[in-house]
């Protein structure tokens, strides 16, 4: 016993502990009727999301699985996927999120890899998972929503009074703050995909540092479209808002007709999406239509947002504060902020570090580098991954000489504002000489003919490397052919660019290849162009559907 009046140590943990669940359950006691979650036809409140979490929790639980198991979740957006993650959080379960778009093959490997015990999906993806569940032998298997009979269902086991009561104990009692509760899966563009081990400790920091450096508020009316088996918007959005009292209506995709609409009903105050999205709800007839003056803050992320379309958005949606949000996954994932006063100043910048993140810039033997030198952004943060599942040696690496290695590379001013320059891998060496894809983006940007355009090195006999831009061009474009195009843009170019940074092939494309979450995937275009020297000017490029993060 210790002195009087004071908690046995074995209670301490329990008592202290911050996890995901014990933060829904807070939040539950603050705005208990408030709206929390809309889908579809049907409305949470955030008494109802606590129940439900509990309901979740005792069935997946009641299925035979138990705490620390692996739990995949392959599915698109829908008050059943949160609610399945919610109900993993609180049973003291690992949620691993997969890309709705995986093919069978990729779904299998993190099925393994992860060594899941249950999987959970949707009707319309259940063809694939019930390849990869009898091909591994997963025994337990449910859907977020529209299942029939017994069968374990998260919708209707979260509506079913037989799984739970208010007021009933709550499941996960044993359930600590430094248990991992998510494997977030990386892109694997440098290999196979490895799973970041967050806790819950980890998530919570970063909860926090969102909600202080995005000025997250009870008030605010939030459109959530990206998919929330991306980090981003299941962590920086939609569960920051459920500690701070929002509203947030999900949709399945961010659609540009629908997401302009629903911002004109609902008055949405606040909504997030990658610069390509933005790209494309600029680009819609719905725009100048679409009363969307009600927005006050919006958000960018996920890939570099180029100057001229943030200018563009900004001269649309006049008095908007923008924020620019940057990180990734294993930081959980946001790390640094540019803030909207920030933003004339420095337009290209992704800001200073949130909250709860030290960052430097370094060189190769971890010494920092001087302002404006090329470096590094290496990491300390509570909100760091504990490591890679089941990748001791990857692990290992990632946090060489004591911070981790975020593999991008960046410069920074005197105050500390970073700019991205690129991924470490992502430079073109032409000639021996470096060039870094964003700053031809930036030049090409500025053509009023390109709606998009992704800069990438190609195999060339004379150069090794050739800068290469493939372009999307506007619709109202005035039409061009392929040699006019070629003309044009080179000359565009000359006209801002030293000479070897001056693309050497300009590939033009319908559309460029995106992930499910609007990230431009360039890995899809060096797969495209890898293996050939004479690619040609103008050649077309229709881009497949990608399932990779």
């Amino acid at each position: 016993m210790g002195p009087a009046g004071s908690a046995a140590p074995e209670a301490l943990p329990r008592i202290r502990r911050d996890t995901i669940g014990d933060a829904l359950r807070r939040s539950a006691a603050r705005f208990r009727d408030r709206d929390a979650l809309v889908f579809d036809d049907r409305t949470w409140t955030y008494a109802a999301l606590d129940l439900a979490a509990d309901r979740v929790a005792r069935r997946l639980l009641a299925a035979g699985l138990k705490p620390g198991d692996r739990v995949l979740a392959y599915g698109r957006n829908s008050d059943g996927y949160l609610l399945a993650w919610l109900g993993c959080a609180r049973a003291g379960l690992v949620h691993v999120p997969a890309n709705y778009a995986l093919t069978a093959g990729e779904l299998e490997y993190i099925a393994r890899q992860s060594g899941a015990s249950a999987l959970l999906t949707q009707p319309a993806l259940r063809a694939t998972a019930e390849q990869v569940r009898h091909r591994l032998g997963i025994a337990i298997a449910g859907t977020f929503d529209g299942a029939n009979g017994g069968e374990l269902d998260v919708v209707a086991t979260a509506l079913d009074p037989r799984w739970g009561s208010p007021g009933d104990k709550p499941p996960g009692e044993d359930v600590r703050d430094g248990d991992v509760v998510q494997l977030l899966y990386t892109s694997g563009t440098t290999g196979a995909p490895k799973g970041a081990m967050m806790t819950h400790r980890a998530l919570i920091s970063q909860y926090i540092s969102c909600i202080v450096d995005l000025e997250l508020a009870g008030s605010d009316r939030i459109l959530g479209s990206l998919p929330l088996y991306h980090s981003a918007q299941m962590h920086v959005f939609m569960m920051p808002a459920l500690l701070v009292g929002a509203w947030t209506i999900l949709i399945e995709a961010p659609e540009p007709a629908r997401v302009l609409e629903l911002l004109e009903r609902h008055r949405v105050t606040s909504y997030f999406a990658p610069p390509t999205v933005w790209i494309g709800l600029l680009r819609h007839a719905d725009f100048g239509r679409r009363d969307v003056g009600s927005l006050l803050k919006i958000y960018y992320g996920a890939s570099i947002m180029p100057v001229p379309v943030l200018h563009e958005l900004r001269d649309r949606l006049p008095g908007v504060r923008p924020f620019n949000c940057y990180g990734q996954s294993e930081i959980a994932p946001l790390a640094t902020v540019l803030k909207p006063e920030e933003h004339d100043a420095r337009p290209g910048s992704v800001g200073r570090p949130v909250l709860n993140v030290e960052s430097r810039l370094v060189d190769a033997e971890m010494r920092d580098v001087a302002s404006g030198e090329r470096g590094e952004i290496v990491h300390r943060s509570p909100q760091l991954l504990v490591g890679y599942w089941d990748m001791p040696e990857e692990t290992a690496r990632a946090f060489e000489g004591g911070w981790f290695h975020s593999g991008d590379v960046a410069t920074a001013d005197a105050e500390g504002y970073l700019t991205i320059v690129d991924r470490t891998k992502d430079l073109i060496n032409t000639g021996g000489t470096l060039v870094a894809s964003r700053e031809v983006e930036e030049a090409l940007f500025t053509h009023p003919a390109i709606a998009e355009v992704a800069v990438i090195a190609v195999p060339d006999p004379r150069w090794i490397e050739a800068v290469a831009a493939v372009v999307v061009l506007r619709a109202e474009a005035p039409r061009m052919t392929a040699e006019e195009a070629e003309r044009e843009l080179v000359a565009h170019a000359r006209a801002h660019l030293a000479p070897f940074k001056v693309p050497k092939r300009v590939i033009l494309a319908d559309a460029l290849p995106r992930n499910t979450a609007g990230k431009l995937l360039k890995r899809e275009l060096r797969a495209r162009f890898a293996g050939t020297s004479d690619v040609a000017f103008g050649q077309a490029f229709a881009p497949r559907q990608n399932s990779d993060d």
